[in-house]
């Protein structure tokens, strides 16, 4: 069987672009030279008015979504303290109203016929012994059983635990309805070890992966910096290279969270792809 090349599996983080509208979207993917989006399900629940017509639109423009995501209620990236207390599914204020919206998303991207939504669980618990240990596997459970009814996969985004405690607790959960959304870069952000050894580790799980780079922090507890693909700590070439080996047929979504010239910093990243792996 033949799998699609690095370059035919590229697309980009639609909130990555800070669109206003599915047009505006079009529009800076354009800019990007990729026509291929990882969608933010929350604007189409939140604002039909505006996004109503998203499906349309995208296939007028010849814009395909690979994926899914969904944001938590009340997240607070300020520091990593602040996102600790508040992030994700782990707040107990939240979570009714998260269960809500996720619910309402997965029907979004069960009308669109998406095959995977991914999110950012929150900060898991590094083992059994910990005290929020077995809410959070509950609460994973429940989060995972709203996408299988519509039959899509629920993706984790890494980052916030090490591979080694997060490979351990989708062993214990042992549901086949959750994968990893893999990002290098949330590794060396969030300090949490070596983004080449950790695709080695959660390769069985991997549904996604997405292209970012970052400068690992050099004061414990605070943030790395995210900076254009190429320009960062992660070893590009050793990551293709094991990529290649043990990850098959999954997109690889370039995704921007910081600066104000997105599209240009997305079009560097694609183009340094372009160059290093042509």
């Amino acid at each position: 069987m033949k799998f699609p090349s690095i370059h035919d599996r590229l697309a980009v983080c639609s909130w990555s672009l800070q669109p206003t509208s599915p047009d505006d979207l079009v529009q800076k993917l354009k800019a990007t030279g990729i026509s291929r989006v990882q969608l933010e399900l929350d604007p189409l629940r939140d604002a039909p008015k505006v996004w109503g017509d998203t499906e349309k639109i995208f296939r007028e423009a010849g814009i395909t979504v690979v994926s899914g995501m969904v944001r938590c209620l009340g997240e607070d990236y300020a520091t990593l303290d602040s996102i600790r207390l508040t992030g994700g599914i782990a707040p107990d204020a939240t979570w009714d109203q998260n269960v809500k919206n996720i619910s309402a998303a997965a029907a979004i991207a069960k009308k669109m016929g998406l095959k995977l939504v991914t999110f950012h669980a929150g900060f898991l618990p590094p083992d059994e012994s910990h005290p929020t240990f077995t809410k959070m596997c509950q609460r994973l459970d429940t989060v995972a059983d709203i996408f299988m009814v519509q039959n899509i996969l629920l993706g984790l985004e890494t980052g916030q635990e090490t591979a080694q405690e997060l490979a351990a607790l989708l062993h214990k959960l042992n549901h086949p309805n959750i994968g990893v959304n893999f990002d290098p870069a949330n590794m060396l952000m969030y300090d949490k070890g070596d983004p080449v050894k950790a695709l080695h580790i959660l390769a069985p799980w991997i549904r996604q992966v997405h292209i970012k780079d970052a400068k690992r922090t050099k004061t414990p507890g605070s943030w790395g910096e995210e900076v254009v693909v190429g320009r960062g700590e992660v070893d590009w070439r050793g990551f293709f290279t094991t990529f290649k080996h043990v990850v098959f047929n999954v997109n690889l979504v370039i995704e921007r969270e910081f600066g104000t010239s997105r599209a240009l910093d997305i079009r560097a990243a694609h183009d340094f792809i372009r160059r290093t792996f042509s």
